[in-house]
């Protein structure tokens, strides 16, 4: 069923929080999702939603923690105990697990882990927290299914009994040597069709898709959409296989690539919600307004340069806006393209120049079409002609400008390992404004002087 949250709904709840009717409380929420649980703890105070978590079974109460926003799960945390938090995560995965014990503090994760009951669990946090987050390490969970080569079906088929109690989903086995290192993988379907005697090195598909403990975290999302895969597994620099990724996990990291990619390019430095602080919004804001407050600064420097020539002819002023605009849009789709192949990986190291030289081309359209527009429109208005060769011209150079700034600057940028999403945000955008300017004013200089 599809849960839509609504305003009657929380009333609803909320009134019978106050009123303490755990009865009613536990019939409205007994058949929802823990992601809507946790959708509705998004919105509703602590106090309402720790009532509420307490009516939560164990495992359901486990989930519905793992699907809580950070800011929401460490509110609950604060409240909980060691023993508590502990209880909770003897019912998760282990990435899920770690994802929680991570973001506590030194003390207290030596406490959780110390409480906890399953020794291996906490063996595989333990390790788990060694690994970079942004790193396939970092996203792996340790519970997984895999096959020894040497096994006949029947053999492996007790083995599995035994493994897939710990694992909620399987998707695909992983054949191993006697060293666990990963030789190959097994579908279920080839797996239930084959006889008993039938071995495992008979059946299994050679050249598995891995990656690395190290691999960052991009890297692994590109892999798995490449190839269309819904789990894939991690070896260790041994090559000895200890985890696996699965698709839920490289959602979540595309969905926060993304919006931190969208807020780079709005200019906002951090990863920021609207519900979060005026010290933080601010904080994430101001950085990138300052640098605009730069360009602008420049921006006027370049304009009372050409003082002299403004007092003169103050007609050209009336298309400053006009330049300034068409440069930083320009500037934005450019730049917007390369990021995307850049995020994407369909922009090879082979075709960077290529690449160049049809934003260029594409340009060099735009610029001929928009500048012959400006032009007739200023012709059909009665402007003088060296006003109408000055915007026409100034416009052309400055869209052919913007297309190489907006397509070299993530380029350059990517090269040095910075984000290649900032350049299609303010910075590329107060740039190609004074430039523009700039050069609007040198061509005005060069016409009417």
């Amino acid at each position: 069923m599809n849960f839509e949250l609504t305003k009657e709904f929380l009333q609803e709840l909320s009134l019978a929080v106050a009123k303490r009717n755990g009865n009613y409380v536990s019939e409205k929420i007994q058949d929802l999702h823990p992601a809507d649980i946790a959708e509705i703890f998004d919105r509703i105070d602590l106090f309402e939603a720790q009532f509420i978590y307490e009516l939560l079974d164990e495992e359901v109460a486990s989930d519905v923690l793992v699907e809580l926003e950070e800011d929401v799960r460490d509110k609950f945390l604060k409240s909980f105990t060691a023993q508590e938090i502990a209880s909770q995560v003897d019912n998760m995965d282990s990435d899920d697990a770690t994802d929680l014990i991570q973001d506590l503090s030194e003390e207290r994760k030596e406490k959780v882990l110390s409480k906890l009951e399953d020794a291996e669990q906490a063996s595989d946090i333990v390790s788990l927290l060694s690994y970079p987050e942004d790193t396939a390490g970092g996203l792996m969970a340790k519970e997984y299914i895999k096959a020894n080569i040497n096994w006949t079906v029947e053999e492996c088929l007790e083995e599995l009994r035994s493994q897939a109690e710990d694992v909620d989903y399987v998707h695909t086995i992983y054949v191993v040597d006697n060293q666990n290192k990963l030789q190959g993988t097994l579908s279920l379907k080839t797996f239930l069709f084959a006889g008993n005697n039938t071995k495992i090195s008979d059946l299994y598909k050679e050249e598995p898709i891995y990656v690395k403990t190290d691999t960052p975290d991009e890297d692994v999302a590109n892999i798995m959409e490449k190839y269309d895969l819904v789990a894939l597994p991690v070896l260790n620099q041994a090559n000895i296989l200890v985890g696996r990724i699965t698709i839920d996990d490289i959602v979540d990291v595309i969905k926060e690539e993304a919006e931190k990619d969208f807020q780079l390019a709005s200019g906002i430095s951090e990863n920021v919600e609207s519900k979060d602080s005026v010290w933080l919004l601010t904080r994430a804001r101001l950085p990138w307004l300052l640098i605009g407050l730069v360009g602008g600064i420049f921006g006027a420097v370049v304009i009372k340069s050409f003082e002299y020539e403004l007092v003169e002819f103050p007609v050209l002023a009336f298309f400053i806006p006009l330049i300034a605009a068409m440069a930083g849009n320009v500037g934005v789709q450019s730049s917007a393209i390369i990021v995307q192949g850049l995020a994407n990986n369909s922009l090879s190291y082979g075709s960077t120049f290529s690449k160049v030289v049809k934003e260029v081309g594409v340009a060099l359209i735009n610029g001929a079409v928009l500048s012959s527009l400006i032009f007739i429109y200023n012709i059909a208005f009665g402007e003088a002609w060296e006003l109408c060769f000055t915007v026409s011209l100034s416009l052309f150079v400055v869209i052919i400008f913007a297309g190489i700034f907006g397509t070299l600057i993530p380029l350059v940028l990517d090269q040095y390992n910075i984000d290649p999403a900032l350049a299609t945000g303010p910075f590329i955008t107060t740039i190609n404004d004074v430039v523009g300017l700039l050069l609007y004013f040198t061509i005005g200089w060069m016409i009417y002087f």
